[in-house]
Parts: structure tokens; C-alpha cells; sequence
């Protein structure tokens, strides 16, 4: 028996969300979409029961493209699902599956339940070591003042997490199948604006700090003392403290690069086999495999630093070589040092008193070593996400030829298609993940508003414009419905 016989009675019978039978019209997806977007925003204010107040978040800067919320119920956030598809793209991506997703129904069915299957597990893996590790503390007057022992609570503590991370599993499922877009996507929009809206306008007296529009009125008005800008400590109070003119600079930029990226593409003719004159063009847009597979690389660095977060906490002996950590938990030398991402400037630019401390020669190699885990994390993830979704030549060939589509000026055949399109979208795929990843780096050293993080960033304004095409064409398709048998 292989490994699919023997897993396909439980992979069959994981709970799913029902498909819609036909079409959903599409008043009725928007509706699904802004009724899972006001449940995700009521669990991320939905507290931990037992938790103490305070603390701090053990995902950090990576908590923009994890979207959740630190000590509510979905603690977790997305970050299961990413992990598993992780597991699931080097898996796919080395052929060791043996599944042929694009062609056989059972095996879909198969790796959809395996992809459930690995998200529980992940999910339990991760909150299993935030609650007994340390990183979400017990509230101990709590658990005396019900009876019940510590360890009970910490139970009772793991239990909400895991729920929250099952519910953000099916809240996603509910979008795809019902919504608009992804679940993950919307979640990750989300999450990334309330932050660059907080960064923008936020005041003490509502919490958090000053925002960039309250601090220059204060800083115009003098109510803020600035060192003299011809000072290193000056320079950093514009650019990088309080005005924070690099974080504009960079939100710009960065929605500018984006938006015109998606926009650059090598269009591919088309005609119609069945409708004479009807024509058309097959768009390889320059960021093919889309900045998805960059929560893929940055979910897999986050692993690693929270891995060893848990050797730090639990191995008093820890080796000085492994890491050192500050009281506050972020590590300030080592080899988890090294593999840190840049997430600030305050975290490279020694020449004008940021840096932590570290030596010049310590802070290039950290930025060298984040760079070239982006871009040929980002490349090989790209190659690994256009090839599992269906999206490469073979699979969109196919995808071209049922529907009645062929190139002008080639033979009428599968084959045909593939050999075009083989001489486009590997090359795009690997330069477009290149891409994504040095944007990304570029976007963290310099700011972001409201501290998004580059990557956070990059996965906003590209899902937003995707998003943005896609309810294009379902309003397409609700005026013209022989368009949506046309295209399947």
C-alpha cells in the first residue's frame, strides 16, 4: 500500500466548508467577504482568558504579514497555514507527494486534506511552546482566585490558541470558496492597514504613540524638542525618530514599484478556434508568481528566530556563538544574529547612532546575509508556488487549450502552447521573485509607516491591486454571464 492509501481515510474526512453548488452572485461574495473581515477584526479583540496583561509579542515586526493580534485568540494568525504550505511547496516541489493536483481528483482531494492536516498540526506546534515556553505568561492570582492550578490555566490558554488558529483556517476557506479573494490575503490587508492608519494618525490618549500627522504638528508648533539636523542625532530624529520622512518616502515608493510591476507584462496572442475574429491575449505579468511566495521566505526566517527564542529561554548554557540575548528578548550577536532579517534602519545605520551597538563589519553581513536569503528564497519559492498552483507552462497551456484559445500561427495543440510559454514564465518567475525580495529588504531598512515592515507592504499593495482585477472581472461576468462560460 503507498502512503496514499493509507492516509486517504483520514484526508477524505477532514472537515471542509461545502463549495457553492453554482454560481455565487457576486453582491452575495462581497457580502461573505465583509462578514468574515468584521469576525476577524472581533476575535483580534477577543482577549486570551488567564492571560496576564502586558508583555510582549514574540512574533515582533513579523506580526504584519502574520496578520492576528498579540494575546487575542487568533495569536497565531495565519502562521500555521504558511508553515504548511512551506512543508508542502518543498515537498511538492521535490516530487516526493507523488500527487498530480492538476489532473487527477483524487489527488486533489488528497492534498487539499493533507494541506488541512498539517495546518492543525502546525498550529498546535506553535502554540504548544508559547504558552508552556514562557512567551505568554499565566495570570497566577487568576488561577488561584478560580482554584485551579497554573498548569490548568496554561491547558486552558493553549486550547483558545489552538481554536483561534482552526478558525482563521476555516475563515479563509470561507472566502475562497464564498468570497472574494483569499482569506489569507484579506486577512493580511487587513491587519497591515489598521497598523499604517494607527502610524499615520494614533495619539496617546487612545493608545500607542504619537503618528507621523500628530508629531509634525507638535514638532511645527515646538511642542517637540528635535536635536539641530546638522548632528547625527538630528539627522536620525527626521528620518528615522520623529519625523520619519524615509518611512513616507518608502510608503510611496514602494506602492509606485508595485503598482507599475503589475503593470509590466509580455503579452502573449490569442485567437479563438471556435468564434471566428474572436481574440485575445495571454498576459505574463513581470511579478508572475504574484509577492505570495515572499510570506513563504519571511514565515521561514520567522521560524528560525523563534526557535531560538525557545533555546534562549529554556537553555541557561546557550552558547555565546548560538546567540546572545537583551532583556527584551532580540538578539544582539551570534548565528541567529546573522540570520535575523533587517526590519528598521535603527537597525543598520550606524553612522548616525543607530545600529545597536553592533560593529559596522557585524551589520553588512547581517544585511548581506537577509539580501541573499530574499532573493534566492524569493526566486525558489516563486518557482515552487507557480509550479504547485498550476501556473506554470504546462498547466496554463492546458488551461489555454480547453478553453478554445490557441496562438496564431502555431498548430492547434497542447504541445504548441507549452513551447511558448516555456520561453517565458520560468525566466519571469525567477526575476520577478528576485524582484520582490529586494524590494522587500529595500522597504525594511529604510521604514515603513506605522513599522508594516517591507514585505507587509509589498503583500498590501500587491494583493489590493490583485484584488481590485478580480472584482473587475466578476462585475464583468455579472453583465455579460457568456463570459463566465467562456472562461470556465
Amino acid at each position: 500500500m503507498s502512503w496514499k492509501d493509507t492516509a486517504e481515510p483520514v484526508l477524505t474526512r477532514m472537515p471542509a466548508v461545502r463549495r457553492p453548488e453554482g454560481h455565487v452572485p457576486f453582491k452575495r461574495k462581497l457580502g461573505w467577504t465583509a462578514g468574515i473581515l468584521v469576525l476577524y477584526f472581533f476575535l483580534t479583540n477577543v482577549t486570551l482568558f488567564g492571560l496576564e496583561t502586558g508583555g510582549g509579542d514574540v512574533f515582533g515586526r513579523f506580526r504584519s504579514i502574520l496578520a492576528g493580534s498579540s494575546g487575542s485568540l487568533l495569536q497565531v494568525g495565519i502562521g500555521p497555514i504558511v508553515t504548511a504550505s512551506i512543508v508542502l511547496q518543498l515537498l511538492g516541489g521535490a516530487d516526493l507527494l507523488g500527487l498530480d493536483t492538476q489532473n487527477n481528483p483524487r489527488d486533489q482531494v488528497l492534498y487539499q486534506g493533507l494541506q488541512k492536516l498539517l495546518v492543525v498540526i502546525m498550529t498546535a506546534l506553535t502554540a504548544l511552546p508559547m504558552v508552556f515556553a514562557g512567551f505568554l505568561t499565566v495570570d497566577s492570582a487568576l488561577a488561584t482566585e478560580l482554584g485551579i492550578s497554573s498548569g490548568l490555566l496554561q491547558w486552558i490558554i493553549f486550547a483558545q490558541v489552538f481554536v483561534g488558529g482552526i478558525l482563521i483556517l476555516f475563515m479563509d476557506e470561507v472566502v475562497s470558496k464564498w468570497g472574494v479573494g483569499s482569506g489569507i490575503g484579506l486577512f493580511i490587508i487587513a491587519g497591515v492597514s489598521q497598523r499604517m492608519i494607527g502610524g499615520l494618525l494614533s495619539m496617546p490618549a487612545v493608545g500607542g504613540e504619537y503618528g507621523i500627522i500628530p508629531m509634525w504638528i507638535r514638532m511645527l508648533l515646538g511642542r517637540t524638542e528635535t536635536a539641530s539636523p546638522l548632528t547625527p542625532q538630528g539627522i536620525q530624529d527626521i528620518l528615522i525618530n520623529d519625523g520619519q520622512l524615509l518611512a513616507i518616502f518608502t510608503t510611496v515608493a514602494i506602492f509606485v514599484i508595485v503598482v507599475y510591476a503589475e503593470s509590466v507584462r509580455v503579452e502573449i496572442p490569442l485567437s479563438n478556434t471556435r468564434v471566428k475574429g474572436a481574440r485575445g491575449r495571454f498576459p505574463v505579468k513581470l511579478i508572475y508568481a504574484s509577492v505570495l511566495p515572499m510570506i513563504l521566505v519571511r514565515a521561514l526566517q520567522m521560524n528560525i528566530q523563534f526557535v531560538g527564542r525557545i533555546l534562549n529561554s529554556q537553555w541557561a548554557g546557550m552558547p555565546a556563538w548560538l546567540g546572545v540575548y537583551d532583556t527584551d528578548g532580540n538578539v544582539i550577536s551570534g548565528f541567529f544574529y546573522y540570520l535575523a532579517p533587517i526590519q528598521s534602519p535603527r537597525d543598520w545605520m550606524w553612522f548616525v547612532g543607530a545600529g545597536g551597538g553592533n560593529s559596522p563589519l557585524e551589520i553588512m553581513t547581517r544585511v548581506t546575509v537577509d539580501l541573499t536569503i530574499m532573493i534566492v528564497g524569493g526566486a525558489i519559492f516563486a518557482i515552487f508556488w507557480v509550479k504547485t498552483t498550476d501556473m506554470g507552462p504546462e498547466a496554463t497551456a492546458q488551461q489555454i487549450h480547453n478553453s478554445g484559445m490557441q496562438i496564431p500561427g502555431f498548430r492547434q495543440n497542447v504541445r504548441s502552447i507549452e513551447r511558448v510559454l516555456d520561453q517565458y514564465i520560468p525566466q519571469v518567475t525567477v526575476i520577478g521573485g528576485a524582484l520582490v525580495g529586494v524590494l522587500a529588504v529595500g522597504a525594511n531598512m529604510l521604514g515603513t509607516i506605522g513599522g508594516v515592515s517591507g514585505t507587509g507592504l509589498l503583500l498590501t499593495v500587491s494583493i489590493t491591486y490583485k484584488l481590485y482585477e478580480e472584482i473587475a472581472e466578476e462585475q464583468l461576468m455579472e453583465m455579460h454571464p457568456m463570459m463566465r462560460q467562456m472562461f470556465g
